[in-house]
């Protein structure tokens, strides 16, 4: 039973030293909200690139190319979002609410804190799995995002252009950058790949340190009950239904841990500035980012000290 909490508090506790770490670094001033959103920009668009490049690369595709397991992603994010667009409209009768909480139940934080959990379980060098897994699930969480809160807000769903944005994301663009080299046979020289290396090594704890800065507290008294149920769907009904059914279908090890990390892990960040600029609740989105990232320290580990208890990896 001991051994068990340890793995639980070496999983969880890590991410949110990172986290803390940043709240710091906000507290202190040491960087402005400009310097933020600039060094958000170059996490996004160059360190992701380079840790879904390194880890695709670096990997035998033969072991890894998990076609149930992708299947099982896939299909449970889409599940998830046709039920909390059932349960959301039967209970939220504001469409500008709806959207928010909608993307806020089916979104999760994958690749800031899904990846990490992973990682502090079974080792950095254990990544490729979980990596592969943001290649079917990311472009999922974007598309059906654009299309819930262009639909509650009376938008129009034109489907190229979000296609289209999905391939420009640098994840994506890494992960077929990758898989080209691979098929190609085009080896990456070694003075290239190190440093390629070194950025992909520090993406996490730098994303974390950001996520943990660009953390705001706002008034949550207007939305208490919206918010209350978007928490309590995204942290324990949520995982609970979706990691049962994956223990039912015989997922066991890195793939039952990979599915957690999808399915337990808080409300995706992105999800603030979609709302906020999709004509949605900004406040409630926003404040569903932060307090399932709060509590998600205690729900993740919650989560994993169970499986471990249960000798499922």
């Amino acid at each position: 039973m001991l051994s068990n909490l340890f793995v639980a508090i070496g999983a969880v506790v890590p991410m949110f030293c990172l986290i803390l770490i940043g709240v710091f670094v906000k507290r202190t001033k040491m960087l402005t909200d400009e310097e933020l959103v600039h060094t958000n920009r170059m996490v996004f668009r160059v360190f992701f690139f380079c840790m879904m490049f390194y880890n695709i690369y670096t990997t035998d595709l033969s072991k890894t190319f998990r076609p149930g397991l992708m299947l099982f992603g896939g299909l449970g994010v889409i599940a998830v979002f046709l039920l909390a667009t059932l349960f959301v409209c039967k209970f939220e009768p504001s469409n500008k609410r709806r959207g928010a909480m909608i993307q806020a139940i089916f979104r999760s934080n994958f690749v800031l804190m899904g990846i990490p959990l992973v990682s502090n379980i079974f080792g950095e060098d254990q990544l490729a799995l979980p990596t592969m897994m943001i290649a079917i699930v990311v472009p999922i969480y974007n598309v059906v995002a654009v299309f819930v809160l262009e639909t509650f807000r009376g938008g129009r769903f034109y489907l190229p252009g979000i296609l289209l944005g999905v391939l420009k994301n640098p994840m994506i663009l890494g992960a077929i950058a990758a898989v080209v080299f691979l098929l190609v046979g085009v080896p990456v020289p070694a003075p290239v790949l190190k440093p390629i290396k070194q950025v992909a090594a520090a993406t996490t704890p730098v994303a974390l340190i950001i996520l943990g800065a660009s953390f705001k507290g706002s008034s949550f008294h207007a939305h208490v009950k919206q918010l209350v149920a978007c928490v309590a769907v995204r942290l324990i009904l949520v995982p609970a239904v979706m990691i049962g059914l994956a223990i039912y279908l015989g997922f066991r090890g890195m793939e039952l841990i990979t599915l957690t990390a999808i399915f337990a892990s808080p409300c995706a960040v992105a999800s603030f500035a979609m709302a906020q600029q999709m004509g949605s609740d900004a406040d409630l989105a926003g404040n569903c980012v932060v307090y399932t990232s709060a509590l998600s320290c205690l729900t993740l580990f919650g989560w994993v000290f169970a499986l471990k208890s249960l000798g499922l990896f």
